[in-house]
């Protein structure tokens, strides 16, 4: 809103970061075309990788003027490649598929990803992630939910924020009915706090949930505080039979006991 008609009247790109390792560069897809954004963003991923900033994003936007103005889905995020080999190489090299849906691929520079999959939103990255699970027998499929955070968490939307908790506990229910009783375990989960109702635009610091669930997992195991963000992975690479990560406990026992 504030830089948005600038742009238009001049072709002046929008770059801004915030609290987190992020460059970001807007643009209106009919003053830039996404394709331009994106080589305008490659550009900037090798000016910034000897600073170590861990992403570059594309923001393109649409609308007419101030206040009309929303971002698309043609976001791509251009990152740092991962300095070791991840769960998701290891899980690959095992010959099992990563399916990534949603930005998850961007973020991992594709590495050990085995399937791309563009969402349109929430509802969307739940429908693809239900397909997905209807034909992959045994591996991982890893999901970003970018709505949560996109258009409701950074904008502070409550109200809207509210609705797409809505719309998430609906569609996991489906998903839930789709978990095979062969093994499957869900892992929920958020890579950051984004309190739609703080002042500011950048991430908050309240701890992220953990929820799991699995036809055999015990029900109602408190999986406690945990130690490291990494656990997940330790948790994942634990099920799936490979190799442990240098990181991170693995919470898989606790879920079966």
């Amino acid at each position: 809103d504030e830089l948005g008609e600038e742009h238009m009247r001049t072709g002046a790109l929008i770059v801004y970061t915030s609290a987190d390792s992020v460059f970001q560069i807007a643009a209106h897809e009919d003053i830039v075309p996404v394709a331009e954004l994106h080589r305008i963003c490659e550009i900037a991923r090798a000016l910034l990788d000897p600073y170590n900033v861990g992403r570059v994003i594309a923001r393109p936007f649409v609308g007419p003027g101030a206040g009309h103005f929303v971002r698309t889905y043609n976001r791509k995020d251009f990152s740092m490649p991962p300095p070791s080999a991840t769960v998701l190489d290891a899980i690959a090299a095992a010959g099992q598929p990563v399916v990534g849906i949603g930005k998850i691929p961007d973020i991992y520079c594709n590495r050990g990803i085995t399937e791309n999959i563009h969402t349109e939103g929430n509802r969307d990255g739940m429908a693809k992630t239900k397909e997905a699970m209807a034909r992959v027998d045994r591996g991982l499929i890893m999901t970003n939910l970018v709505d949560f955070d996109m258009l409701y968490g950074h904008r502070r939307d409550p109200a809207g924020y509210y609705q797409c908790l809505v719309d998430f506990d609906e569609d996991l229910g489906g998903l839930r009915e789709a978990v095979r009783a062969d093994g499957d375990l869900v892992i929920i989960t958020a890579d950051h706090g984004n309190d739609p109702t703080m002042p500011g635009t950048d991430h908050t610091r309240e701890h992220v949930p953990v929820l799991a669930f699995g036809p055999k997992s015990a029900a109602g195991k408190d999986l406690s505080t945990r130690a490291s963000f990494a656990d997940i992975g330790a948790t994942v690479a634990e099920a799936l039979g490979v190799s442990r990560p240098a990181f991170g406990k693995s919470f898989l026992s606790t879920l079966l006991a």
